[in-house]
């Protein structure tokens, strides 16, 4: 993998959930400056900080590394409203899927 692929998903991810790189390096407890660092490839998270980026991110590592999922955090947020539908509706959310991929 590699390190710029890191760096560029995170600046993916962090503009669709609509943060700066200044507010998203405090809310994660470090300086002002450190997902600059990360962006631009000076420096890569340790593996709990990298947790920590995908949790804040709202993706999961999986998701994170699978850049096939353009928009992983509202892939995540239909998964979870998906989880109460009744049958029935699962299948009408599932035929509306189907009709829009085509």
């Amino acid at each position: 993998m590699e390190p710029k692929f890191i760096s560029d998903r995170i600046s993916v991810l962090r503009t669709k959930k609509n943060v700066s790189e200044y507010r998203m390096s405090t809310d994660l407890g470090h300086s002002k400056s450190y997902i600059q660092s990360i962006s631009s490839g000076k420096s890569m998270p340790s593996m709990g900080e990298f947790l920590y980026i995908c949790e804040y991110l709202g993706v999961t590592p999986k998701e994170f590394f699978d850049d096939s999922i353009n928009d992983p955090q509202l892939v995540r947020e239909l998964y979870e409203l998906s989880r109460y539908l009744s049958e029935e509706n699962l299948k009408i959310l599932v035929d509306l899927a189907k009709r829009l991929s085509n």
